[in-house]
């Protein structure tokens, strides 16, 4: 906050006490009103916008703490110091109660006023910043219907803001279960076109004889079991949006008849000669890194161009752990919710399990994991034994032992027993399992004796 923008209220009822005030913070290039006791001031507080305020306690008619506490019910974003030359222990201490800044007795030196109160605005600036900050997280944290506000999807929404602007060609790239759909779909809500239909095809889903007719429609009696007319995708998102999900699928000939759709918005159903006319945006959206899906010659160069104009790219989860526990806290009450369960909590415990783990099916790996976690669970919270891991034990059990050879943890300090003990643990309850709970089997299959498998069993204290 600069200086010529700041406004000070100076409450004080020796005239010349507010004199001195209001020519020395007017020498700063502060803009200065004055007050001569509490009544007046509060009825300053309430028709002026004042970022600070300079508080005599002893005043004519009430005193400076019935103004600061006035002022904080009114303006709590005031920020107020307090002044006085009868200072005390316990007015100070009821002053900063009540939400002052400071206290100064008198008589003060200039200098310290003027520094304090820099101080003082610069503390507000800095506040103002933190709460828009938070504002904004808070915001991000639900963009549509994707949840995540760690740097990497906030750039994500940023982009879903500048292309939704458009009409252009968007093409996004991204891992299986990150999400894509969800994207696609939030751009068309924050474009013009939310008003009109948001159509979607997975296009490696429907055999190659019938896409034809799903994307362009046919008419009735164009081939063996067409007994009616039909619309097709195209047709259908008419002045909104087709999303056509892994493009990378779709083979080569309805690749070419999809080129024309894309470049000029004009295609033919099956069956007819006439050329319908569409006002559509196209998002399409691939798992495969589609340029090299061109140069083997399996997609066509100019489609890949004209469908990607504007690529997002959208992370997978192992790199953007930050979303991970937001993510698994919002499925926990999606499926808590639909299953009338009253599971409410994932213990800090099962976070940091599943921080360990990498989630190669990303998003929607997690989302079916915390399903299947609720409807096993017992308790209102998730605590790491209730995370049903049955069949990613494999998976855990390799990212211990991938730790094991992590050498580049040396230098930053590690907890070698810890670590041990912990592959210990891993491989005697992967024998365990192995071995239908039969210890003489596990301790084989360890190739250590009964004895020491026993011994190893007690001292991990390992809970089958």
């Amino acid at each position: 906050m600069s200086n010529e923008s700041a406004r000070i209220l100076v409450v004080d009822d020796e005239p010349s006490m507010r004199e001195v005030l209001e020519y020395m913070l007017q020498r700063e290039g502060y803009s200065v009103i004055c007050a001569q006791n509490g009544r007046k001031a509060i009825e300053l507080l309430t028709k002026n916008r004042v970022d600070l305020m300079l508080c005599d306690i002893r005043l004519g008619d009430i005193t400076g703490l019935e103004v600061l506490r006035s002022c904080k019910s009114t303006n709590p974003d005031t920020v107020v110091i307090m002044i006085s030359a009868y200072a005390s222990t316990e007015n100070a201490v009821e002053a900063m109660n009540i939400g002052a800044y400071d206290f100064v007795p008198k008589p003060f030196d200039i200098d310290e006023i003027k520094a304090t109160v820099a101080n003082a605005l610069s503390r507000k600036t800095l506040d103002r910043e933190k709460k828009f900050l938070d504002e904004e997280l808070r915001k991000n944290l639900h963009f549509g219907k994707i949840v995540g506000n760690s740097p990497r999807m906030i750039y994500v929404y940023n982009m879903v803001r500048q292309v939704s602007k458009t009409s252009t060609s968007i093409l996004i790239t991204g891992e299986s279960g990150t999400g894509k759909e969800l994207v696609a779909r939030a751009i068309h809500d924050e474009s013009d076109r939310r008003a009109f239909p948001f159509m979607a095809i997975n296009c490696g889903g429907i055999p190659e004889t019938l896409m034809e007719s799903e994307l362009f429609g046919h008419k009735k009696g164009a081939f063996t079991g067409a007994t009616q007319d039909k619309k097709g995708l195209f047709e259908l998102a008419d002045r909104g949006t087709v999303f056509l999900d892994e493009i990378g699928d779709l083979s080569f000939p309805i690749q070419v008849k999809l080129l024309r759709a894309v470049q000029e918005k004009v295609f033919k159903p099956i069956g007819t000669g006439e050329d319908i006319k569409v006002d559509i945006r196209i998002i399409s959206a691939t798992n495969k890194n589609l340029e090299e899906e061109v140069i083997a010659g399996r997609f066509r160069e100019d489609l890949f161009y004209r469908l990607n104009v504007i690529e997002v790219k959208i992370p997978p989860l192992r790199e953007r752990k930050g979303d991970l526990k937001s993510l698994a806290q919002h499925f926990l009450e999606k499926y808590s919710n639909e299953m009338g369960k009253q599971v409410t909590k994932i213990s800090s415990y099962a976070i940091d399990l599943l921080n360990k783990y990498d989630f190669p099916g990303n998003i929607r790996e997690l989302e079916n994991l915390i399903e299947r976690s609720v409807a096993l669970s017992n308790t209102n919270i998730l605590l790491p034994d209730s995370l049903a891991m049955s069949v990613h034990k494999n998976r855990w059990i390799e990212g211990v032992k991938d730790r094991r050879f992590d050498l580049d943890e040396v230098s930053k300090g590690v907890a070698l027993d810890e670590i041990l003990a912990e592959i210990e643990r891993a491989y005697l309850k992967k024998a365990l399992e192995e071995s239908n709970g039969n210890k003489n089997t596990a301790a084989e299959l360890l190739g250590i004796s009964y004895r020491s498998f026993r011994h190893r069993y007690t001292k991990l204290a390992i809970d089958t």
